[in-house]
């Protein structure tokens, strides 16, 4: 589409920008006289065919008039230079001959012309097809731009869809997936494991002697810290299908769809020495440590009905072994 913009265009329908191209003056003096009391129609005549193009782009004509017989350049070849570019590719163009020869009219349409007039025209019919012409170019025009705006709203309503829906499935403290996504895509992968027959592993997550953290420290700390804790579990996901959540309070859960009980007790440790090395400071389980995880760990086969819950009791039930042994550790159950 040209560059010929909507706020260009004239309200009125029947207005015209006329631009004519022929090597004859007295022509264009011949087809101004015609136009001149025309209302809004504006006419501009170019002599020099090497120049159409530039000055079409110039003046965003709504019609061009162009001769097919001129020196040094033929019209069907400036008709296929202008339908060759962007700018002046759909505005319609009436070819001018001296004389009426289905040959040659042929070879105008087939070039990219629309219309055909041996000129000089009378000049009730040449304004009608100006007006004609011109008036199917604007609606084309706003036709076009009327789609592009509703193309951006659409994508803007996209756009915003996703926003709210990232924000429906996030955590506000720490920007993992909330509970709420947590059970559903959880529910989602072991339906897909039980219908494939593949690993499924779980990783419950709790932050060791977290309300004696912020009961020293206030629970702005507290905050922090389990935004640090949950940032060195997003960076243990290492797959687009791995999930990392917020399950409650300082407990979180990282999904690991199609993972061994060895890749994902991998996935435990090195989590868990990520959150040690962090060197959060802490007065618990003695002043001068470090905050930690405890880690439950747990991975099925689901089989044909059985319940996503029977993971994350397995799953809880590791973690609470991984407590009672002295904490920061991956239980596995």
């Amino acid at each position: 589409m040209n560059d010929l913009q909507i706020d260009d265009i004239k309200t009125d329908e029947n207005a015209a920008m006329v631009l004519l191209v022929d090597d004859q003056a007295m022509i264009g003096e011949a087809v101004r006289r015609g136009l001149a009391h025309e209302e809004n129609i504006d006419f501009h005549f170019c002599a020099d065919p090497h120049q159409a193009i530039a000055q079409a782009i110039r003046i965003k004509p709504t019609v061009i008039l162009q001769d097919l017989v001129m020196p040094g350049l033929d019209g069907l070849t400036l008709v296929r230079e202008y339908r060759n570019h962007p700018a002046t590719q759909n505005i319609p163009i009436i070819v001018l001959s001296t004389k009426e020869d289905p040959l040659i009219k042929s070879a105008a349409f087939s070039a990219g012309a629309n219309d055909y007039l041996v000129k000089l025209p009378d000049n009730i019919e040449l304004v009608a097809r100006i007006r004609y012409h011109s008036r199917s170019y604007m609606t084309l025009l706003q036709r076009d731009a009327a789609y592009r705006a509703l193309r951006v709203s659409q994508q803007q309503l996209l756009d915003t869809n996703l926003v709210l829906q990232r924000l429906m499935n996030s955590d506000g403290l720490t920007g993992l997936s909330n509970r709420r996504h947590f059970d559903e895509y959880l529910e989602l992968e072991w339906r897909r494991a039980m219908r494939d027959q593949t690993q499924l592993s779980l990783l419950m997550i709790d932050v060791d002697f977290f309300k004696t953290y912020n009961d020293s420290f206030g629970h702005v700390e507290g905050d922090e810290a389990l935004r640090k804790v949950a940032a060195s579990i997003r960076e243990a996901s290492s797959r687009p299908s791995d999930l990392p959540a917020r399950y409650g309070g300082e407990e979180f859960a990282l999904v690991l769809p199609n993972t061994s009980p060895g890749g994902a007790r991998l996935v435990a440790e090195k989590l868990r020495m990520a959150v040690v090395a962090l060197k959060i400071p802490h007065i618990a389980p003695t002043e001068g440590s470090s905050l930690t995880i405890s880690i439950g760990l747990s991975t099925l086969t689901p089989a044909q009905g059985t319940d996503c819950r029977q993971l994350i009791l397995a799953a809880d039930k590791g973690l609470y072994t991984a407590k009672h042994n002295g904490r920061n550790q991956v239980g596995i159950e």
